[in-house]
């Protein structure tokens, strides 16, 4: 779609997904590519030995959230059989921002919009739970996912339930069913839902990159994120 997502949110209300702005004094940008030496040196299978990893290094930082991701290529995804493919396909491009923080973080509606679709993502490396907005923003459609939620924030929810911007959308859930991750939140906008519903590929290949970027602009403007 060629439309600029700064441009089409000018003079709309964006309220921080934290609930807060994220910036240099209490956020801490972590690295999962391959050329942070510090990966090979911790058994990422094992959820417990990866989330002391995370926030050991918050911790050591002083900081409330670690963040980052955007296209993003990882050297995390072998841990699962979710992004298993063959060799040159391997989804290792990171298409949203993860925002790493305590499990059960509240998380809330950037913009107005009503709920797309919904649905527990299970399996050792995939979303868990995972709600999608969809947001009318001047006659063009925008759709925010949130993925690694607790499983009671889909209580209750059902298709086409609004929220204003500003309103209580749901938590990050906890390992293991948050998808078995430490606590985190990946947010991610798509201009197309390409006919997925309750999900949306998180990660692509190399040789998928431009289709994506086409498709899942930068949502650190909906962060509020300055750093």
């Amino acid at each position: 779609m060629k439309i600029s997502l700064s441009n089409l949110l000018s003079g709309e209300e964006i309220f921080p997904v934290m609930g807060e702005r994220l910036d240099s004094q209490n956020t801490f940008s972590l690295d999962f590519s391959p050329s942070n030496a510090e990966l090979p040196k911790v058994d990422l299978s094992s959820t417990e030995k990866f989330n002391d990893f995370v926030f050991g290094q918050l911790r050591d930082a002083g900081k409330k959230y670690g963040i980052g991701g955007y296209f993003e290529q990882r050297a995390i995804y072998s841990r699962s059989e979710v992004f298993v493919t063959e060799k040159e396909d391997f989804r290792d491009i990171h298409l949203g921002v993860d925002i790493w923080t305590d499990a059960f973080a509240p998380v809330y509606a950037p913009l107005d919009g009503k709920i797309h679709s919904f649905q527990n993502n299970e399996g050792f490396g995939n979303y868990g739970a995972t709600i999608i907005l969809s947001h009318q923003i001047k006659g063009v459609t925008l759709y925010s996912l949130y993925g690694h939620l607790a499983l009671q924030d889909l209580e209750g929810v059902s298709v086409g339930k609004e929220f204003k911007a500003g309103d209580l959308l749901c938590h990050l859930g906890p390992f293991p069913e948050n998808g078995d991750w430490p606590p985190h939140l990946h947010f991610q906008l798509m201009w197309d839902m390409m006919d997925n519903w309750g999900d949306f590929p998180g990660v692509c290949s190399h040789r998928e990159v431009e289709k994506y970027k086409a498709i899942c602009p930068d949502p650190n403007i909906l962060l509020q994120f300055e750093g």
